[in-house]
């Protein structure tokens, strides 16, 4: 994909202004959405709404929770839910999902909150649109219910430096995107957010299957609203898709962005993008402004195992003794040992040209001896889906200098071994 045409809409602004149309208030009011009272009711106690207190913003304060509070309301028959739906289509007129809930309840002024019928009538387009922003509004509520535990990480997160800020967690198949921040006490989660991924779901393999990846990638640039089209709303976060892995895997496609929605629009649906992560502009603001490219690790799952910190401490010192020997043989000039650990099909990236495994072996001359190489700042992360792979992120700085070069590595399992099949730096 060429920059700029990466996640284009389904249809173009002026077609999305002439939808917005067929959705209007009285289109809206005349036929109503089935609200996911079962999830209302089950979620939304006092103490969900507690573990809720990430969502985006405060939960006064941000969109999504406020329409969550009217759901709330809706479930137990409160009749503030109509003033807080008419506040909130108020404050945040491009939210689609918001305008049909109050559509929904204009036409209920006079009687007890019912149950809401289906829509089996009406023009295909909006009978797809009012689907589409109901299987958003289960998204959004069972939230909720699926926080992760408190106290615990993603399973890919082996060891974070003390360097790296967050963790983005992006849940492909709840539309959720977490942000960890790293604390004295470890990582600790601090907002949440709904998104949109690609039409065609997860798990990308080739250009234009409209399917967003799953891997662990990071955040490479950051693209204001200056240097984006107003399809991607307020700026983008480039990823490095397709990473080394991606590449041994023979993926293909480019152009994976964690961007913005255009301004006429709140959010878009779960299922939007050629590919993308997709937020509300007010998310995707916060994220702009509080990830660091370079070191912000973004984990893309489909959907993501929650574990306690300790279950990850024998993985972990696993591959701090491979780094040792890797870095003890780099030090030393031993060939024999940096060619037992290294892939057949090595490859590394030292900015200027790829350099095969024998050229490697090769570097690691006498002249190294007595001077030390030393690692700091690591990262490292794991990743299974079919192949084990595990990445690494840190610093090499060489015995005597104050200053190194920073790379990342990629080691994958191969009969039952660690073996390093690239290496490259990154800064």
């Amino acid at each position: 994909m060429t920059f700029g045409q990466n996640d284009s809409m389904s249809a173009p602004p002026n077609r999305v202004t002439t939808r917005r149309n067929l959705l209007s208030r009285a289109a809206l009011a005349s036929a109503s959405l089935v609200l996911p009272f079962g999830l209302a009711r089950g979620q939304t106690t006092r103490n969900s709404v507690d573990k809720g207190a990430v969502l985006a913003g405060s939960l006064r304060s941000s969109p999504e929770a406020r329409l969550i509070a009217v759901y709330r309301a809706i479930a137990v028959g409160d009749r503030q839910a109509l003033p807080m739906a008419a506040a909130l289509v108020r404050d945040v007129p491009g939210f689609q999902l918001g305008q049909l809930v109050y559509g929904d309840l204009l036409m209920t002024q006079s009687g007890a909150l019912p149950s809401f019928a289906t829509v089996k009538d009406g023009p295909p387009a909006v009978r797809e649109q009012l689907q589409k922003l109901r299987a958003e509004a289960a998204r959004r509520l069972a939230s909720l219910s699926e926080m992760p535990p408190s106290g615990t990480v993603p399973e890919q997160v082996l060891e974070l430096a003390r360097n790296v800020r967050h963790v983005v967690v992006v849940d492909a198949s709840h539309s959720r995107v977490y942000v960890f921040e790293q604390k004295s006490s470890g990582l600790q989660l601090v907002r949440s957010f709904y998104a949109s991924i690609g039409r065609a779901g997860f798990d990308k393999e080739v250009e234009g299957d409209l399917r967003t990846p799953l891997g662990v990638y990071h955040i490479t640039s950051r693209l204001d609203d200056q240097q984006v089209e107003e399809l991607y709303g307020i700026g983008a976060l480039p990823l490095n898709y397709p990473n080394e892995h991606d590449r041994r895997m023979g993926r293909t496609g480019s152009g994976i962005w964690l961007h913005g929605v255009p301004r006429v629009s709140y959010a878009r649906s779960p299922y939007a993008t050629e590919g993308c992560v997709a937020l509300a502009n007010d998310d995707m603001a916060y994220l702009m402004r509080e990830l660091e490219p370079r070191r912000t690790p973004v984990i893309i799952a489909d959907e993501v195992n929650w574990v306690k910190p300790e279950s990850l401490s024998t993985h972990r010192a696993e591959f701090r003794e491979l780094l040792f020997r890797w870095t003890e043989a780099r030090s030393l000039g031993d060939r024999a040992t940096i060619q037992s650990l290294s892939a057949r099909d090595f490859q590394a990236d030292d900015g200027v040209q790829d350099r095969p495994l024998k050229t490697l072996v090769r570097a690691a001359a006498p002249a190294r001896q007595n001077r030390r190489i030393d690692l700091k700042e690591v990262s490292i992360f794991r990743w299974k889906r079919g192949t084990e792979v595990t990445v690494v992120n840190f610093a090499e700085v060489v015995a005597g200098e104050t200053r190194g070069l920073v790379k990342r590595q990629y080691w994958r399992k191969e009969q039952s071994r660690w073996k390093l099949f690239y290496e490259g730096v990154t800064g």
